[in-house]
């Protein structure tokens, strides 16, 4: 009697989003990248299931860009998270309780609060208990609805971000010195030292605009810039140690966090030994036609070659110490250049 061998394939999609369950590390292979620039960065977060990575990827780039000047210090995701809910339960209650109470967001957000809020260390208000804040967000709604008062809804509200993130501190000790928030932020990064910059031909190039996102609750506006221009320059500041914050599209099939590596996956093809060249038309189409969404943010903190010597970037994410380079991924050239929403870098960085 025949047997029939059956083979069941089990595919684990993974939802183009934030926040993300990080996957084991990937197969030990040999070295599939050869590095050509590491910038320093502090270690690996693990943002969990939040839709925080806007937050962790523009925190650890300013935290890479202050280690390029010889300052050692590590900032608080959870911080920011307990501003924006206050802030988004506030206009929630002001609204007459329309719409919605969200933590998504694309990084010029990040740059905002910190503008409005200073900044807090990492080690002083950081819950190890990793909050679930999109419930936590769900909770702060149904206790804004709940509340008569804007009074009652924020006393009631500073009891529930106590009890889920912890207690806030009132100030920042660093090195020896007593700081306010505030101060502390004065000391780390001043509002507008960092640009915000996009590529897309529906608005002039060297005019800025409102980035047509949904993640930009905020309505920020962002520098529009060629693409290659835009390449260029963010090449050339990771070569010259700065730092640069990638806000992205990674729904893409070819973007796989446990191998470690995005790329862009052709119908054709491409040489070997020749890059495909992605253009600003090519962007524009994707964009229009929701191809490239607003997924996710890291930081650029290298370039290297693969073996057939093509470019990649170096990227720190904070999915945790998974994956094969335990947190950190290589995006090719074409990927960045097709699938980027936006960049973040100084303006030293933009400058050179």
């Amino acid at each position: 009697m025949n047997k029939m061998l059956s083979i069941i394939v089990l595919a684990v999609v993974v939802l183009a989003s934030c926040g993300h369950r990080a996957s084991k590390t990937g197969k030990k292979a040999g070295r599939e990248f050869v590095d050509e620039v590491v910038i320093k960065t502090t270690p690996v977060k693990n943002q969990g299931r939040s839709p925080l990575c806007w937050a962790y990827a523009m925190l650890a780039t300013i935290e890479s860009e202050r280690l390029m000047m010889g300052d050692s210090l590590e900032l608080s995701p959870d911080y920011y998270a307990r501003m924006l809910l206050s802030d988004e339960a506030r206009t929630y209650f002001f609204s007459r309780r329309q719409g919605q109470i969200s933590l998504r967001g694309t990084s010029s957000m990040l740059l905002n609060l910190l503008s409005a809020y200073g900044a807090q260390s990492y080690t002083a208000y950081h819950n190890e208990r990793a909050t679930n804040y999109n419930v936590l967000a769900r909770k702060a709604r149904r206790l804004a609805d709940a509340s008569p008062s804007l009074a009652k809804m924020e006393e009631r509200m500073a009891r529930l971000l106590d009890d889920h993130i912890g207690f806030l501190p009132r100030r920042v000790f660093m090195h020896g010195a007593t700081y306010t928030p505030a101060q502390f932020a004065e000391s780390v990064c001043l509002p507008g030292d960092y640009l915000s910059l996009t590529s897309f031909t529906h608005h002039p190039f060297g005019k800025r605009f409102v980035l047509e996102v949904p993640d930009n609750q905020m309505r920020d506006s962002f520098m529009n810039v060629p693409i290659d221009t835009l390449m260029f320059r963010v090449e050339r500041a990771i070569r010259r140690g700065h730092p640069v914050c990638w806000e992205g599209d990674i729904s893409e099939p070819g973007f796989n966090f446990g191998e470690g590596r995005a790329v862009v996956v052709y119908r054709q093809r491409p040489p070997f030994n020749k890059e495909q060249t992605i253009t600003q038309a090519d962007r524009q189409r994707a964009f229009e036609r929701l191809e490239t969404t607003d997924d996710h943010c890291m930081e650029l903190c290298g370039l290297a070659r693969d073996r057939r010597g093509r470019k990649y970037f170096l990227a720190k994410n904070s999915w945790g110490r998974a994956g094969r380079y335990r947190g950190f991924m290589y995006l090719s050239d074409d990927y960045v250049k097709l699938k980027t929403i936006a960049f973040y870098m100084s303006k030293t960085a933009w400058e050179g």
